[in-house]
Order: structure tokens, then sequence, then C-alpha cells
């Protein structure tokens, strides 16, 4: 049985590094296959939760497409669908969750600056 961990390449964190310069504010990330220099820390996290939700989608149209075109709508399969569908809403609506707060909180310490 996957876990929402598994969700990940490499497991929980991905395999991703993300390496933060507090003094200078600035961030450089290796985010999938390649590497991308990032403004900030918060662009590495909304890149991180942008290519987790499509990997997410990636496998449900994977189901969904061998449901339909090889006459895979079995019972299990369809559940294994429904529960590939409920994972991506939990991600998606933790991304927002994410971004929301952590913009919230960055938009609050520069206004005390």
């Amino acid at each position: 049985m996957n876990s929402f961990y598994g969700v990940l390449p490499g497991g929980a964190d991905g395999g991703q590094s993300l390496t933060t310069s507090a003094a200078g504010g600035s961030a450089s990330s290796t985010l999938g296959p390649d590497s991308r220099d990032v403004k900030s820390w918060y662009e590495a996290m909304a890149r991180a939760w942008g290519e987790t939700l499509d990997q997410q989608a990636n496998v449900i149209s994977n189901l969904s497409d061998s449901i339909g075109q090889e006459g895979g709508d079995q019972p299990s399969s369809i559940v294994q669908l429904t529960a590939e569908s409920l994972r991506m809403q939990f991600l998606s609506n933790n991304a927002a969750t994410a971004n929301n707060s952590v913009g919230q909180a960055l938009e609050s310490l520069g206004r005390k600056q």
C-alpha cells in the first residue's frame, strides 16, 4: 500500500534539496530532472508543490486511460482511481494552504520591516 509520503520521488522530501541563505535571502534548489536557480525558498516550495501535483495528475491520467482503453473497468480499478483522485484533492488542498499561509506570513514580515 502506498502512503502519501510516496507521492514525491525519493520519499517524504522527494530527494529534493533546498539551500537558503538567511543573510541574503537567496535560495538555490534542485527540483526534478533539471537544476534551476530560484529567487526565494518560497518559489522553490511552490515549484515543488507544482511538480508533485503534476506527477499525481499523471498517475490519475494513466489509471483513467487504462480503465477506458483496456476495458479495465473492474471495481478494484475504479476504487484505485477514486483513491488516487482523493490523494490529488488532499495534495491540492495542502498545497494551497501551505502557499497561502507562507505568503501571508511573508507579507506580515514585510510590513514589520
